[in-house]
């Protein structure tokens, strides 16, 4: 694919973020009103467009992602785990500051920009079962993990529950996410034969469609009300997640002789910008704050640059 044509693409994306920048730059969406963007997107459209995708797949193609998803795993839930053992070890970053930093630079905003650009390239009904695999991993593994970490790291205030309590909410609550659970719901019933209507996909998409250009404006509108800090954790972060993670999840898709189209769909998501639910786990736990905001919008700034590129080298 041409440079030219990959900007066409990319161009009508952008924009959507940049006019959703401004509306959170000056004010006209506050970090209020820019959660309840956030909200719809990941809690109502995101899951019905996903629930549609999955329901409508065959059960064959379905059971042939399994690879997808293991590559997934590595990519992801392994690369959080590599990141945080550099850093708890290597680094002495205490035990909350290396999950923060971690999932920071390891959590892709695939809920936002994973219908719109690779829905673009591939189609939104052939990506629909990758990205909800995403969410499943994302939400039901690495986000529960990394909270069970924060927890730990404040272990007086939990002093009433045993440890494996506190594990088995974080993981059940990770489960009850709407792009944890909806997802999940979908393959489930798919694999048991399940085929969802034409009423009930109709149904479903009359909000799964604003999933693409909301998600894109809530990603601005995100970015353009947090102020940056240009400090080396930010940037290390920022580097991590562009970067460094994108290039593993290539190693891992040629080690795994994935086919061009899924190292494509691998790569393009784990290469988004960070994720601002990552970024607000860490001011749950009041640690890595700034440099987790400071790094969502270093991150979002780098994509532009390294998302063409990838693109042309990969298609």
């Amino acid at each position: 694919m041409g440079i030219g044509e990959i900007f066409i693409i990319l161009i009508p994306i952008f924009f959507v973020i940049i006019l959703g920048y401004l509306a959170g730059y000056l004010n006209v969406f506050d970090k209020n009103s820019s959660k309840g963007i956030n909200t719809l997107v990941t809690k109502f459209a995101l899951p019905a467009h996903l629930f549609v995708g999955v329901t409508t797949t065959p059960r064959d193609v379905l059971l042939a992602q399994w690879p997808f998803m293991i590559a997934l795993v590595l990519g992801i839930f392994v690369f959080y785990f590599i990141i945080f053992l550099v850093t708890k070890f290597g680094f002495k970053f205490n035990l909350s500051n290396a999950a923060m930093f971690s999932l920071n630079s390891a959590q892709p905003t695939f809920a936002f920009m994973g219908i719109p650009v690779l829905g673009s390239l591939f189609g939104s009904e052939a990506v629909a079962v990758p990205i909800a695999v995403t969410g499943i991993v994302v939400n039901a593994l690495l986000d529960p993990t990394a909270t069970i970490m924060g927890t730990i790291a404040q272990r007086e205030k939990a002093e009433n529950e045993s440890m494996a309590k506190v594990v088995a909410k974080t993981f059940a609550h990770g489960l009850r996410e709407p792009l944890a659970l909806v997802p999940l719901i979908a393959v489930i019933l798919t694999l048991l034969g399940f085929h969802a209507p034409g009423l009930l996909s109709d149904s479903f998409n009359e909000i799964g469609d604003v999933t693409s250009g909301v998600a894109l404006f809530a990603v601005g509108v995100t970015v353009g009300i947090r102020k940056v800090s240009f400090n080396i954790p930010a940037f290390s972060i920022a580097f991590l997640k562009t970067i460094v993670q994108p290039t593993l999840m290539f190693l891992i898709a040629w080690a795994m002789g994935m086919s061009a189209e899924n190292t494509t769909m691998l790569v393009l998501l784990v290469a988004f910008p960070g994720s601002a639910v990552a970024a607000m786990i860490a001011v749950r736990f009041e640690s890595m704050e700034a440099e987790a905001g400071s790094a969502f919008v270093l991150s979002a700034l780098i994509s532009v640059l390294t998302l063409p590129f990838l693109i042309s080298l990969l298609m």
